[in-house]
């Protein structure tokens, strides 16, 4: 670990830029998201169902690193748009399982369209080798607040 330099300078840390990246990101894709007429947590609820179709929402809430309640209300929103259906798990009452429904299946494509603009427009100062290494540094941070593998997720 690199020692505290005497006089400490917040916005000259990586976590500093780190964090205000991600929020500028994040409100983008939640404007970008909108469009659609969804919400930022809800586009990664459905690329997991997109992924397996039908799953318990705490395995959800696992997978997204959120809390059990925090995904209950996102599928609660799909639910209300017609986007997931939920159904009980038969041999555990106080679990459900999420499923994409015909309409959560179309809007995928625009979804797609939405998430492609969005990363051109987020990466269009650098090129291919430095969008390959943010990548790569990404998924190392990424795996150190999860305690994941990135590579779990493809």
């Amino acid at each position: 670990m690199a020692p505290r330099p005497a006089e400490f300078v917040f916005e000259q840390t990586i976590s500093f830029v780190l964090a205000r990246t991600s929020t500028a990101f994040r409100n983008s894709l939640e404007k970008s998201m909108a469009t659609i007429g969804l919400h930022a947590g809800q586009a990664f609820v459905l690329i997991e169902l997109w992924k397996r179709n039908g799953q318990r929402q705490i395995d959800i809430a696992s997978q997204l690193n959120l809390a059990a309640p925090t995904v209950s209300k996102m599928i609660k929103g799909l639910v209300e748009i017609n986007l997931v259906r939920v159904q009980k798990v038969e041999d555990d009452a106080r679990s459900t399982r999420a499923f994409v429904t015909e309409k959560g299946l179309a809007i995928r494509a625009e979804v797609e369209t939405q998430w492609h603009e969005l990363e051109e427009y987020t990466l269009a100062d650098l090129n291919e080798t430095e969008r390959l290494i943010l990548f790569d540094l990404l998924s190392k941070l990424r795996n150190t607040y999860t305690g994941r593998d990135p590579e779990e997720d493809e």
